[in-house]
């Protein structure tokens, strides 16, 4: 091959100048034309129509085995027999074009397939639209309005379902045989269950040995789970190949820590801090904040457990005959506690919080507030599995590397030693 014809690599300095050049050529062509550049009727869709067309003009020709204006016949005798018209829905808007047709009707082209509507792209439109917590009619409305397109809530509803197959799947995909961290916290969404009710939706999310934050999976609860639930769901995730976890932060969920210990003996079991501290100001006067929180930090950086108890004892004879709710909410929980003070530094900012599972829960809420109330279990988790499947451009999102790995895992093999080394 002459270097005249090596293509330039996927975003050169070639490409990219390229990609400049007939942008800026569109919006002159536009300007000139004195069309619009998106929209329906504009520039973008009839450049979308002539290229839709030539690609079915290009699959007609492979088809019969000769190009458009050849006198060579097939030896079946097929040949072009005219062109019919349709409308298909695409992401520029609603494009109409002309379909070639054959003699023989045995043309089936890959591009617009018989009988489809929507191009490739557009279903990947209404599911992104979905993900970001768009209800059925508020996708319907936005169509209409933006692109001219109208689409039945009932074909909307068809393309998000099939994700359903998508999500059974990776909710049974392997999983890693060791993950040092696991974060398990919950969100509660309105399901209809005869009557609507707040449920549990229950989030797990690992980290490799890798330092990759990965979402393990999700699950419906009741409100009232006890350690026989909580076996199940552990029980799930060892049978997907999970053999060993380090530390486990959690909530102080009703039966977890003993699941927990039950499916993997060795785990550290450390009930996320932060939700304890929040537990602390629900009982409290909001004008005590600022010092309750300052001497709570004290406690939960102690250097040692002794430490730590020391000022604990000072904490509670100084707050407990005005707050004892308070001080029993951290009694009740010091076994779960206390594992985080045995942890390095580097180890303690990975799991003294759940924060990196709260901030997926700020996108499941925004993304279930809308909708009100969810029609069944499977309607609910669709939504919560394309916020995980559908990660914010340039925004912090679950999945994704842990910034300071390497010292933070050198750390880890040397408190959990061969645990770690030979995961």
């Amino acid at each position: 091959m002459s270097e005249k014809s090596v293509p330039a690599a996927e975003g050169s300095p070639a490409t990219d100048g390229l990609d400049v050049r007939i942008a800026q050529e569109l919006v002159e062509r536009a300007r000139k034309e004195g069309v619009s550049l998106a929209g329906p009727g504009g520039l973008l869709s009839q450049i979308t129509k002539t290229v839709l067309e030539a690609a079915l003009n290009a699959e007609m020709d492979e088809h019969l085995g000769y190009p458009k204006g050849d006198p060579t016949v097939g030896e079946d005798g097929n040949h072009r027999n005219g062109r019919s018209q349709k409308t298909v829905h695409t992401d520029v808007g609603s494009v109409r074009i002309d379909v070639p047709r054959d003699r023989n009707s045995e043309f089936e082209p890959v591009m617009v397939p018989k009988h489809s509507r929507r191009v490739e792209g557009f279903d990947e439109s209404i599911i992104s639209l979905y993900a970001k917590g768009l209800t059925t009619g508020e996708i319907q409305k936005h169509l209409s309005e933006i692109y001219e397109v109208e689409v039945s809530r009932e074909l909307i509803s068809k393309i998000t379902d099939r994700v359903v197959d998508e999500m059974n799947e990776w909710q049974s995909r392997p999983l890693e045989r060791v993950y040092p961290v696991v974060l398990i916290d919950a969100i509660f969404v309105k399901i209809r269950d005869g009557r609507v009710v707040n449920r549990p939706v229950y989030v797990a999310v690992g980290v490799t040995l890798a330092g990759e934050r990965d979402v393990l999976g999700l699950w419906v609860g009741t409100g009232g789970e006890g350690a026989k639930h909580w076996a199940g769901v552990l029980g799930e995730l060892r049978n997907r190949g999970v053999a060993d976890v380090m530390i486990v932060c959690c909530d102080g969920l009703k039966g977890l820590p003993e699941a927990i210990n039950d499916t993997w003996p060795l785990a550290d079991v450390q009930q996320c801090v932060v939700h304890l501290v929040r537990a602390s100001l629900k009982y409290t006067s909001r004008r005590y904040w600022s010092r309750i929180t300052t001497e709570l930090r004290a406690i939960y950086t102690a250097p040692t457990v002794e430490a730590a108890e020391s000022l604990f004892d000072e904490f509670a004879a100084e707050w407990e005959p005005k707050y004892p709710a308070m001080i029993a909410v951290w009694r009740n929980s010091w076994a779960q506690f206390t594992p985080i003070l045995k942890l390095p530094a580097p180890i303690r900012k990975l799991v003294y919080t759940t924060n990196a599972v709260e901030s997926l829960n700020a996108r499941f809420r925004h993304a279930t507030r809308r909708r009100g109330h969810f029609p069944n279990e499977q309607a609910a988790l669709k939504v919560l599995y394309l916020v995980i499947r559908n990660p914010l451009k340039n925004r912090p999102n679950i999945t994704g590397k842990i910034s300071g790995w390497k010292d933070i895992l050198n750390t880890l093999a040397l408190f959990y030693g061969e645990r770690i080394t030979e995961g």
